[in-house]
């Protein structure tokens, strides 16, 4: 096989990390709303399903808000590599705390090392986000990038992979020894996402961060361009043009027309993340199934996602994207995953009236808007990535990458606001409800149309993307 159409060697150290790293974060996740709703005598913190949702999707939303962090560590301090390394030791230290809880015998203690825990798993998470991937594509040469979209198939199939599992053995852990060893296995795999990815480093590319190379960043640009003064039919950036080379202002350009895509990304977030804590809540009140011996209930069902993914990422990637051309574009795809992220919420109204009317229903009902809403999770975000990446500059790749994150943080956001501003009665639980799930079904529905809108007339910097290769 040629150079070309080889894969560095190193990207199974990046894949292989990811793969733990994600085994991590969703086996914590995955018990996360049984723990905050749990009942205090069997080791919960007894709180309504309305402060787990606030909880939850507020960490998710700080969790995607941090990269910024990461992004201004790697591109302008120390490089993607040692951000990865240092603040995943933050991310391990986060896990130790949770598996602490059963230390303390209040349910006030027990919240406030939930907090801590959290708290630094959000901030080692978050850091170390926009360097992965970014990272990931750091390793292929420029007459390489062909393999991009495989590529991050492939660190998104992992991603899954960890996750599926996550979510089959955490739930296990915690009902046979607890919620201690729950959350502290999750910390031993975060720990052995380190080591797999330190045993990489002397295979990887490292792009040196912006204080190495004197390149000015995207905001010191932007300002610039923002306040300087216009040279007279030259537009907008020309406030910039005297400071700054060619090559800075271009890559600062590179950087607005990505954001007005992402700026209608948030409410498919709403409606995914609801996949830990809604839909938990909602599977709760269900009838669990066995499968090989192995109950399947609420907790358990969060595997049905990435399962799908894994069989979904091949085939789309591998046979249904080389035969669509030009209507496999990037944000095409990702305006197909829109309308399904809005289908789903549909299927789990109607799961919802049909539970709230009495009937007593299997959780493995839930498969159905699973399938869809992961369908759309495959063509949303995995394209994503590939977006951000192929479209941002190479200075600005970290920098687009946590920009990408964000709209997970907003749309996170979104359900805390909904869920603690609208909340009726004193029931604490009208986060699960048909008339919640249908409103996030309408509000997917009209943000997908106008996404559509936008990607039609959105110009792509690498012409390869808009033609589907």
């Amino acid at each position: 096989m040629s150079f070309k159409e080889r894969w560095p060697q190193q990207i199974k150290y990046i894949v292989g990390n990811e793969a733990c790293e994600r085994f991590s974060y969703y086996g914590m996740r995955s018990i996360l709303a049984g723990y905050i709703t749990g009942a205090v005598l069997q080791g919960g913190l007894g709180k309504s399903a309305d402060q787990s949702t606030e909880i939850i999707h507020t960490f998710v939303s700080a969790n995607y808000f941090l990269p910024l962090l990461g992004a201004w560590l790697s591109d302008k301090l120390i490089g993607r590599y040692h951000t990865i390394l240092w603040v995943s030791l933050f991310y391990c230290l986060g896990h130790g705390v949770l598996a602490c809880s059963d230390l303390f015998h209040t349910v006030d203690a027990k919240m406030w090392c939930l907090f801590a825990g959290l708290a630094l798993i959000a901030f080692g998470s978050g850091g170390i986000k926009p360097c992965v991937s970014a990272f990931m594509g750091d390793q292929f040469k420029p007459e390489q990038s062909h393999l991009l979209q495989k590529a991050y198939g492939a660190f998104y199939w992992s991603i899954n992979l960890g996750s599926f599992f996550s979510f089959l053995v955490i739930p296990w852990i915690k009902n046979h020894h607890g919620y201690s060893w729950a959350f502290g296995v999750p910390g031993i795999f975060m720990a052995v996402a380190t080591f797999v990815f330190w045993l990489g480093t002397k295979h990887y590319v490292r792009v040196p961060p912006s204080r190495a190379t004197k390149n000015a960043g995207f905001f010191r640009v932007f300002w610039h361009a923002l306040t300087g003064a216009k040279e007279a039919g030259k537009g907008f950036w020309s406030g910039a043009e005297k400071r700054f080379s060619a090559h800075e202002v271009d890559a600062a350009k590179s950087v607005l027309p990505i954001l007005g895509v992402f700026a209608l990304i948030p409410p498919f977030w709403s409606l995914f993340d609801q996949t830990n804590s809604t839909w938990v809540l909602q599977g709760g009140k269900m009838i669990s199934f066995t499968v090989f011996g192995f109950s399947i209930g609420a907790e358990e069902m969060q595997s049905m996602n990435p399962l799908l993914v894994m069989l979904l990422v091949p085939v789309l990637t591998l046979l249904i994207y080389p035969r669509l051309g030009r209507l496999a574009s990037p944000l095409k795809r990702m305006s197909y995953g829109m309308f399904l992220g809005a289908f789903s919420y549909l299927i789990v109204a109607a799961l919802q009236q049909r539970l709230d009317a009495g009937a007593q229903l299997s959780v493995a009902w839930q498969t159905l808007p699973y399938i869809v809403l992961t369908a759309a999770e495959v063509l949303v975000s995995t394209t994503g990535l590939e977006f951000a990446f192929r479209e941002a500059a190479p200075e600005m790749k970290s920098l687009i990458m946590s920009f990408w994150l964000l709209t997970v943080t907003a749309g996170n956001l979104l359900v805390a606001l909904v869920t603690k501003y609208f909340a009726k009665g004193d029931s604490g639980a009208e986060s699960v409800t048909a008339g919640r799930f249908m409103m996030y079904a309408g509000l997917m529905f009209v943000v997908a149309i106008a996404f559509s809108a936008v990607a039609s007339f959105y110009n792509y910097r690498d012409k390869a993307a808009e033609q589907g290769k």
